[in-house]
């Protein structure tokens, strides 16, 4: 992060810029998501990916304001979609206002991260943003379609990871190669260690639901088995399972509210068998290949930074 601290701080400023509205609704709502903002990470991704590969102008500060501007907006419809009540421990904009305002500033937000790539003038990075943006919603569109479905294969599983989280983690880092002129093999690398960063982050995401107490962790623990979703602690523990665990295992997701004695026991049947460490080993091994793909790199400061983020960004708080 000091490598990139100025950078960051413009990044910030820009982004605080692009919320201002004389329909005052506007930026209360989007400070109150901004400020709640956890690590930054995607315009992280972004500014270092471009400063490891010899930047050319202030594009980057641009785009690593859009990607974070459209995973803000992102997150105001997930919050409405999900019904969820808090997030980093902080009441959802939807609480405070209403699901209206969040899905109408979240459009706000969108429009505005569309304009600042435009600013860029490259149609290039445009083109990675906006198909970024319609392969998130798809993502969000499978899980709901997938809620509660207990049978879910694996592999779809995966590939709402790889929309939902994935797609804005690879898109990030190959803007910021982009705009810092990038050869056709760079980018292909920088795109593919977002992918596996990002999957591995969505992973250790959904072990740590199942494990960490709320607070400081992005969610409350457990808000993915109150919203329903069957994630791949729950998908390896019914791979497993005798038929009590897996008429449990159905009864509760097919319910329209799930209780806290419901995660106690959904909690106890993972923890038995160890599907949380499972799924962590599973994350590993992404991070892992995120890692290796950084390595082709030559090394300098901020390429052993990018490295290093990787653990960095796994490191939760339980």
């Amino acid at each position: 992060k000091k490598l990139i601290k100025k950078e960051f701080n413009e990044t910030d400023k820009l982004i605080k810029n692009q919320i201002s509205s004389d329909v005052n609704r506007i930026p209360k709502l989007s400070k109150h998501i901004i400020d709640l903002g956890g690590k930054r990470l995607r315009p992280m991704l972004t500014i270092s990916c471009a400063k490891m590969l010899k930047i050319r102008n202030k594009n980057h500060i641009k785009l690593a304001a859009a990607v974070e501007l459209l995973h803000t907006a992102t997150l105001l419809h997930d919050d409405v979609v999900d019904e969820s009540f808090y997030r980093r421990g902080e009441k959802t904009s939807h609480t405070i206002w209403d699901n209206k305002s969040s899905i109408l500033v979240g459009d706000f937000l969108l429009g505005k991260a569309f304009q600042l790539m435009v600013e860029t003038n490259s149609i290039e990075c445009l083109n990675i943003l906006s198909k970024a943006a319609a392969i998130i919603a798809e993502g969000e569109v499978l899980q709901l379609v997938e809620a509660n479905n207990i049978n879910i294969k694996e592999t779809n599983y995966i590939k709402i990871i790889e929309s939902k989280t994935a797609a804005l983690f690879s898109s990030a880092c190959e803007v910021g190669g982009i705009v810092s002129g990038a050869n056709k093999s760079q980018k292909k690398k920088l795109y593919n260690f977002g992918k596996n960063l990002g999957t591995a982050f969505q992973l250790k995401d959904d072990a740590l639901d199942y494990e960490g107490s709320s607070g400081k962790m992005g969610k409350n623990s457990g808000d993915d088995f109150y919203d329903g979703k069957v994630t791949l602690p729950v998908i390896l523990a019914m791979r497993s399972a005798d038929k009590k665990e897996k008429d449990f295992w159905k009864k509760t997701f097919n319910k329209k509210i799930r209780n806290k004695s419901d995660l106690r026991i959904a909690k106890k049947i993972i923890k038995d068998k160890d599907t949380i460490n499972q799924t962590l080993k599973l994350a590993d091994k992404y991070a892992e290949k995120a890692k290796q793909i950084m390595k082709n790199f030559e090394s300098n400061p901020i390429r052993n930074a990018l490295i290093d983020l990787v653990d960095f960004s796994l490191i939760r708080n339980h």
